[in-house]
């Protein structure tokens, strides 16, 4: 693997399954739909995080650390899903959480991911600015400091896109483990969609599949930033992961492509496209998509195959993030009526 030289602790369920979604492709027409579902990755309700967290894991262990740190909004599945590994290998967690999507309602902040996290004992922090990510991080490495000086081995894991993007690493293993699974299905694959936040899962993506060769598109869906930011932190993350790789110099600005259509009005919040995509999903095909994430990409893969940038024969991914507690901190979903 193009990741063997970095420690890497087991957490997912892998291979995750890859499959078509008969009904979606006929009820849109213009695509053969398939999904990826790193939704069933395991590790307290799964999620792309989880791929992601076997390497900080895998570094954490050989520091030989004994807390985990980390920060993230409310429902962030990062968090909820970093407790449960920390729980899996003993250590105790802390979790600070950002306010980034305000006047939410009482279930937004005690249902879904907040809820887990509690149920498995993770200790809160709050952090009042939800788009400060410096901030945030340097909030957690005072925590770290206060843990050692009481005798503490903390290990943080960072949010702001200066850091090493290590947890991209375990989204080149799953570029690997596509490219096998397009090969045993023996169809050829002319566009993966995903949504787009931290950039870590993209870049990780976009890097692993051109070090293999494959020039197959990963269309990313903006979640919190718009376009031109996004494009910018994509593209300088994944030429890093190309050169943590040993694969410098594969990856241009073309590689990268991003949209902010559905990005609308803002992080973790619905707009009528996202409502419409989760519930068509749902009753199409028993899938479920959470509002921050799966929700703008499938809303994304919607408005692509509607707009016709693919044909009735292409075939295209989606990749389920995963992400599903969070769908219980948003009751407007079932008020809605689609």
């Amino acid at each position: 693997m193009l990741t063997d030289k970095y420690p890497r602790a087991i957490l997912s369920h892998t291979p995750t399954p890859f499959e078509f979604l008969k009904n979606m492709s006929k009820n849109l027409g213009g695509a053969q739909i398939w999904i990826k579902r790193d939704d069933c990755t395991g590790l307290a309700m799964g999620g792309n995080k989880s791929r992601q967290l076997e390497y900080y894991f895998g570094e954490a262990i050989a520091n030989k650390a004994d807390t985990i740190l980390i920060t993230g909004a409310v429902q962030s599945n990062y968090a909820r899903c970093a407790v449960s590994a920390a729980r899996k290998f003993g250590m105790a967690v802390e979790v600070q959480l950002e306010e980034r999507t305000p006047n939410r309602p009482e279930q937004y902040y005690n249902s879904g991911n907040p809820y887990l996290m509690k149920l498995m004992g993770a200790k809160i922090h709050h952090y009042p600015d939800g788009e400060d990510e410096e901030g945030a991080d340097a909030a957690l490495y005072m925590l770290a400091e206060k843990l050692r000086k009481n005798g503490k081995n903390p290990y943080v894991i960072p949010l702001a896109g200066h850091h090493a993007p290590i947890g991209a690493l375990g989204y080149v293993d799953c570029a690997e483990e596509l490219l096998r699974q397009f090969d045993d299905q023996n169809v050829q694959i002319d566009g993966i969609i995903i949504g787009t936040g931290s950039g870590t899962t993209h870049a990780g993506l976009v890097a692993g599949l051109r070090a293999l060769g494959s020039k197959i598109r990963v269309y990313g869906f903006c979640v919190r930033r718009d376009k031109d930011s996004q494009t910018n932190r994509v593209f300088e993350k994944t030429k890093i992961v190309a050169e943590m790789i040993e694969r410098p110099n594969i990856i241009t600005a073309d590689d990268i492509w991003v949209d902010d259509k559905m990005l609308r009005p803002g992080y973790g919040l619905l707009n009528d496209d996202v409502l419409n995509a989760i519930h068509k999903t749902a009753e199409w095909e028993g899938i479920l998509l959470d509002p921050v994430y799966t929700g703008k990409a499938m809303a994304g893969l919607i408005h692509l195959v509607k707009s016709g940038a693919f044909t009735g024969k292409q075939n295209i991914v989606f990749l389920h993030s995963g992400g599903t507690p969070a769908i219980f901190g948003y009751p407007e979903i079932i008020e809605h009526t689609a």
